[in-house]
């Protein structure tokens, strides 16, 4: 699995135009078979800070989501940031739960 994170801050007068693309992102990775989930959030301490997360299978499907003509458009919204956008693409070899907690606090079910 692959995790993509983008945090954008973006000025307020394109905050809205910015959010449209980003929902625009969104929309078109759902339909992806190869993306698990992607979200958008905001950041409570910063205005005008935007996350665009998602969580791919593979990385041919990641790869084929760079290249569509939406992922271009986020790409030139990039571009409005008033400082530089952070980008993580995280490879996930494996995930775990609550049991994780519930072993480190004594409490395996």
């Amino acid at each position: 699995m692959i995790q993509e994170s983008i945090r954008i801050s973006i000025p307020s007068q394109k905050s809205e135009a910015v959010l449209g693309i980003l929902r625009s992102v969104l929309e078109r990775s759902k339909d992806d078979p190869s993306c698990l989930g992607c979200h958008i959030y905001g950041d409570l301490d910063e205005k005008n800070v935007l996350m665009l997360e998602g969580l791919w299978s593979t990385e041919e499907g990641l790869e084929h989501h760079l290249r569509s003509d939406e992922y271009r458009n986020l790409l030139l919204a990039l571009e409005l940031a008033v400082r530089r956008p952070e980008i993580r693409f995280n490879t996930i070899s494996g995930s775990s739960g609550i049991e994780t907690i519930e072993k480190a606090r004594g409490q395996a079910r």
